[in-house]
């Protein structure tokens, strides 16, 4: 009977929360007809505290509809000299013009109003910086946002000035990332799956921007993930409009897992991501421009373009497509150039392209220029926040320090007076003279301990130090073996052995070269590592671009040795196999990450021949890729192999 009872119980949670999913799904209500709601109100008040709370307000008039409502409204009130309606119509009409993509208009109406807010109610002042602050981050003028975030902070409306949003929008990505880790993390309540999906999609998309896509995608399935739980959770009730933008998300969150398939070349996995995403978009942001719905447009007419489905392609292209940013505008020229090229239409394709031209000719030094001033600005303006801040901070220090000082002093007031009496002068005689003893004792143990530490390290850089002298002395015996050796098999073994060799003394060379003996500096490591290939391999890699970003990445000895083994592996293969003819366009380029108490990843790729045929047959018989498959085992990971269309692409996570 009671397992009975258990099974029902079971049976109608799953029914709430299946039925709680499904209701988070539905289409708002249409049949609810906002702009007639909003006309029947009495007054500009009721109005805008409507307007602004209905996130699906175009569900069935359009924006311009609305606007020619508003403008009708604006213009009745500076009739009858209502200021208060005019800034409420004002705040509107600005708003509509953002929803609209015309973002210069909605900026000129939100600076009048800036311009004479000084006795505007709270609830109003953050309107218009709102408005303002994303017209400065659309139309890119971010010191004029910087600006804005710091005003904000002055009256009160926000505690930090954070800047992660535009160093993304600068390029800075990796740091952008970061910053919004540190400022972000500790506001995100466990409970709260919302603002987790939130924070997982953020972060998801700076990797994403610095083409850290599989990281990326594992973020984004994350906040995918939590906003399904967000939708069955049937404890915290939802209003009308929660649940509209946190559908919204869910369709932004699809497009982004999208445009991860698409830079990893899996096109069609990426389609239905993009076409769910495509849909949702237009359902639950009715009436607004969308940069995510462009991108996920041209996105998908890639995925088909590259799929060889024309017709598929050009019919999202020709879907109504009214990019604003630059790159977007590229992008869908781009593919239409492509299109025409493959369709054999080469006039339309050159046309497409001439117009690419035209854009980066008159664009490119402006804009470089441009970005270099606005970075620089954002840069000098956080230096000069920081500044202020440790100034507070050093202002917070004196303080305290002198409070102490005035505690001490009143402290020994107190101590003199005791000394004046005769049973405490005995007592503090004994105490001194003791606790000077105990001084003495613990400066000589202090002493000894130091001069046992210095040891300790001397003989551990001393250790080191053989051992790589050791190391080379085996490898210096192979190079004699190599000498006497006429086998070529049994040279190119030796000198593999050799190279091996070479990267196991350097991480010891690099252990008693550096100040701590427990971690190992991996860019500085790396790069001697690439040299010492490159004097193996004295016919190649010379004219092979390296690029290694490893910077500020550090290991210890049990993971920098297989480590050290696998790039060296690596690094030899691309040298004798991966360009035959010594070609100048040769790249490689060596990625390390490692997130403190996380994963870390590591990413290895050359633009060479790529892999050959029977690739999976030769890892049986080679031993480099069963050294290599070994050492991942070592570092309780999988070695990854992908083959792209310019070379090859290793990779692995590791702890």
């Amino acid at each position: 009977m009671k397992k009975r009872f258990s099974v029902i119980i079971v049976g109608i949670i799953c029914f709430l929360c299946s039925y709680q999913e499904a209701k988070a799904q539905e289409v708002l209500p249409q049949d609810e007809n906002y702009f007639q709601q909003f006309k029947e109100l009495p007054d500009s008040e009721t109005r805008i505290d409507f307007f602004f709370n209905n996130s699906n307000r175009y569900n069935q008039n359009s924006a311009y509809d609305w606007l020619d409502s508003v403008n009708v409204y604006l213009n009745s009130s500076k009739k009858t000299n209502d200021s208060i309606s005019v800034i409420d119509y004002q705040l509107i009409q600005s708003q509509i013009y953002f929803d609209l993509g015309d973002y210069e208009k909605s900026l000129a109406i939100a600076k009048e109003l800036f311009d004479r807010m000084d006795n505007f109610e709270l609830e109003k002042k953050t309107l218009i910086l709102n408005l303002m602050d994303a017209d400065y981050s659309k139309l890119e003028l971010y010191d004029k946002q910087i600006e804005i975030r710091r005003y904000k902070r002055e009256i009160g409306l926000t505690k930090n000035v954070s800047f992660y949003d535009i160093y993304s929008s600068l390029g800075q990505h990796r740091k952008a990332m970061e910053d919004y880790m540190t400022e972000e993390k500790r506001n995100v309540e466990d409970g709260d799956f919302y603002a987790q999906a939130v924070y997982n999609n953020n972060i998801g998309n700076y990797l994403r921007l610095d083409k850290s896509t599989p990281t990326a995608l594992s973020y984004f399935n994350k906040a995918n993930a939590l906003i399904d739980v967000y939708f069955s959770d049937v404890i915290n009730s939802k209003t009308t409009n929660q649940i509209n933008e946190a559908n919204y998300l869910k369709g932004v969150i699809l497009g982004n897992i999208g445009k991860c398939h698409v830079q990893l070349k899996e096109f069609e996995k990426a389609i239905p991501y993009l076409d769910e995403s495509i849909e949702m978009i237009k359902k639950y942001n009715t009436g607004k421009f969308s940069t995510d719905l462009v991108e996920n447009t041209l996105e998908i007419a890639e995925c088909y373009l590259q799929l060889n489905n024309y017709e598929k392609a050009t019919d999202y292209l020709s879907d109504g497509l009214t990019p604003v940013r630059i790159e977007n505008i590229l992008k869908r020229n781009r593919l239409y150039a492509a299109y025409y090229d493959r369709t054999g239409d080469f006039k339309s394709a050159t046309t497409y392209l001439k117009r690419n031209i035209r854009i980066r000719d008159s664009l490119d030094v402006n804009a470089t220029n441009i970005k270099s001033q606005q970075l620089e600005s954002v840069l000098s303006q956080d230096l000069e926040y920081s500044r202020k801040m440790m100034e507070v901070q050093k202002a917070d220090l004196e303080k305290s320090r002198n409070e102490i000082l005035e505690k001490d002093e009143r402290i020994n007031l107190v101590f003199i007076s005791l000394i004046f009496t005769l049973l405490g002068f005995s007592g503090l005689v004994y105490a001194y003279l003791k606790s000077i003893k105990n001084q003495r004792l613990i400066a000589e143990q202090k002493h000894f301990i130091e001069n046992s530490l210095i040891e300790k390290d001397s003989l551990l850089k001393e250790i080191h130090h053989r051992v790589k002298n050791n190391l080379q002395m085996v490898s210096s015996l192979l190079s004699l073996q190599t000498k006497n050796t006429r086998s070529k098999a049994a040279i190119v073994a030796l000198e593999e052995g050799k190279s091996r060799v070479k990267a196991m003394a350097l991480i010891h060379q690099k252990l008693y070269q550096n100040e701590d003996l427990s971690v190992i500096e991996m860019q500085g490591y790396i790069e001697s590592l690439i040299n010492s290939v490159q004097s193996v391999y004295k016919k190649g890699g010379h004219n092979i671009n390296i690029t290694i970003d490893a910077e500020g990445v550090e290991l210890d000895i049990d993971r920098a040795i297989p480590f050290g083994l696998i790039l060296n592996e690596l690094v030899s293969n691309s040298f004798k196999y991966a360009f035959p003819h010594d070609e100048e366009n040769g790249k490689i380029y060596i990625h390390l990450r490692k997130i403190q108490d996380q994963e870390g990843f590591f990413e290895y790729t050359d633009n060479g021949v790529g892999l050959p045929e029977d690739s999976d047959e030769r890892a049986n018989s080679s031993m480099g890729i069963r050294l290599m498959n070994r050492l991942a085992n070592q570092l309780q990971t999988t070695l990854n192999t992908d083959r792209t269309a310019e070379g090859v692409r290793f990779w692995f996570n590791f702890k």
